[in-house]
């Protein structure tokens, strides 16, 4: 089966002191569609960096990026933002909710930005079953950390992505709340499909998905995931 992310060789290094300073080398796998993958490290492994290479946010310094087949760096800047529009969705550690919108607007703003009318409807059904009914009407300042990355996750799952990346979720929560909000982005992975790449350095954490990718000094060292054509 062909992947739906794909790597080939990717590398980034930046200049540092008037000499180059090497962030990743030499990143090649895939990952089909529907798979959950963790990428495992310590801090300054590379890990975040190479979530946003994936994604398309940041450039390599050499290698490329296939999302469902497109080489993404073949693309220009609009181009890919077009195309993390139509198969991407983002959870962060803070969560980047907007203040002065309620958590329904919140998860309603991707809908209206794609012009369509059922906005509304569809975010009160996401949000509701990530178990946050009675708190549509809420800021982002009266929920709790937990509440919060909830919203974040509807606002990332309300769009049908074919692709979800996560970038350290459970950071900014206790032990208990990141517990919950793994289940409930693993169970939207199996529920709807979505392929889900997550950071994390949570050993724990990494074990809930399907495969896992370790970075030191960014390098993989734990054995390549799937890396077949497409």
């Amino acid at each position: 089966m062909a992947a739906i992310v794909r790597a080939d060789d990717l590398g980034k290094q930046v200049e540092s002191g008037g000499q180059p300073l090497v962030i990743l080398e030499a990143i090649s796998f895939g990952v089909e569609a529907g798979e959950s993958l963790a990428i495992l490290g310590a801090s300054g492994s590379g890990k975040s960096t190479l979530l946003g290479l994936l994604a398309g946010l940041d450039v390599p310094s050499s290698g490329t990026v296939k999302l469902d087949g497109v080489d993404i760096f073949a693309c220009d800047e609009d181009a890919r933002a077009r195309l993390r529009g139509r198969l991407a969705g983002f959870v962060f550690q803070s969560f980047q909710l907007l203040p002065a919108l309620t958590a329904l607007e919140n998860v309603m703003l991707p809908l209206e930005l794609r012009g369509q009318r059922d906005a509304r409807q569809q975010a009160e059904a996401v949000l509701i079953r990530v178990g946050l009914g009675h708190r549509l009407h809420h800021l982002p300042k009266h929920l709790s950390g937990g509440e919060q990355q909830r919203v974040a996750i509807a606002r990332a799952f309300v769009v049908q992505p074919k692709i979800l990346f996560a970038d350290e979720p459970t950071g900014n929560l206790d032990a208990s709340t990141g517990r919950q909000i793994i289940e409930l982005l693993l169970e939207l992975n199996r529920a709807q499909g979505t392929t889900l790449i997550l950071v994390t350095h949570d050993e724990a954490l990494a074990a809930r998905c399907g495969r896992q990718l370790r970075l030191e000094a960014g390098r993989a060292v734990s054995p390549r995931p799937f890396t077949g054509e497409g």
